[in-house]
């Protein structure tokens, strides 16, 4: 009978165990990748003509012109290029001077 409950209290420890490693998974993972993921549409969703910014390539450039889910970059003198709306990564000042964390 001892043996019954030994097992029992070690179910127990490992049930409680996989779930607070879940937990710490969540925590760690997930909710900060849901922050930085409604970060980047709340950015995208403001660009605006003029803005200095870099493409997930690491192309430099300023808005020139916004449309539906294209957007014409003035990468240097009187050069355009046009690259969807999603291939803009971040603003200008971010990527060279990245804002520093807490802690």
């Amino acid at each position: 009978m001892t043996l019954l409950l030994q097992a029992g209290g070690d179910l127990f420890t490992n049930g409680f165990f996989m779930i607070a490693m879940l937990a710490v998974l969540v925590f760690t993972m997930i909710i900060p990748q849901r922050r930085r993921s409604k970060q980047q549409k709340t950015f995208m969703e403001g660009l605006a003509k003029g803005q200095r910014v870099v493409t997930a390539s690491g192309m430099l450039g300023i808005i020139d012109k916004l449309e539906d889910q294209i957007v014409t970059l003035n990468v240097g003198n009187k050069t355009y290029i046009q690259v969807t709306k999603n291939a803009i990564s971040k603003e200008l000042t971010d990527a060279i001077y990245p804002p520093k964390t807490e802690g």
